[in-house]
């Protein structure tokens, strides 16, 4: 297997991990996806000294290691609070807005509120087709925040979806960038969705 194919695996198999976790944490009797959790770290291990990578596989590896590193924060501290249980899980699921805390450092609970009282929500999207959760999370905000400013709904989700999937494409292809960040923000009473190129 080429180092190419190697890194196609890692990518798919974190995408897979990610989704794993999501069903975890929103069913009491799952098991945590230790087993892929494994594979992961044992690829991100493989090629973390950087002696077998070319400069585009370099950056794409630091790409998914850096992905892996923001999750894996968010993961230990969903876990710590499932554990726990009780009270501040409750409070935690009623403070959570639609879509925070996916691919960013802005993950925390800290920087979660801020962005909750600004009105702010921002997700990351490599292939919409495949985090459809995350796309939803994304329309189900907008349409949210357009309701409550006042402002008359979109479309259906299927097409938000595609117009998501669209744009996605060509902001990868313009800018050679693996991940697009969507923003929804509320400024000044109307609401405006933010897409960029995120590296």
């Amino acid at each position: 297997m080429t180092v190419d194919e190697e890194l196609n695996v890692l990518e798919t198999q974190l995408r897979r991990l990610k989704i794993e976790y999501e069903v975890y944490f929103s069913n009491p009797t799952k098991r945590p996806p230790t087993d892929i959790e494994w594979k992961v770290l044992s690829l991100l291990r493989k090629f973390s000294d950087g002696a077998r990578l070319n400069f585009s596989q370099r950056f794409r590896y630091n790409e998914m290691a850096q992905r892996y590193a923001i999750y894996s924060d968010l993961w230990r501290k969903k876990c710590r609070i499932r554990e726990e249980g009780g009270r501040r899980s409750q409070e935690m699921e009623q403070r959570r807005v639609y879509g925070l805390a996916h691919g960013d450092t802005e993950s925390s609970e800290e920087v979660l509120d801020a962005q909750e009282q600004l009105g702010r929500l921002t997700i990351q999207c490599s292939d919409p087709e495949l985090e459809r959760d995350e796309v939803e999370k994304l329309y189900q905000a907008l349409t949210q925040a357009k309701q409550k400013s006042g402002e008359a709904g979109g479309g259906s989700f299927d097409s938000f979806q595609t117009f998501v999937r669209k744009k996605t494409e060509q902001i990868r292809k313009q800018y050679g960038c693996p991940t697009v960040e969507y923003t929804v923000e509320t400024q000044n009473g109307q609401v405006r969705l933010k897409a960029k190129a995120k590296v």
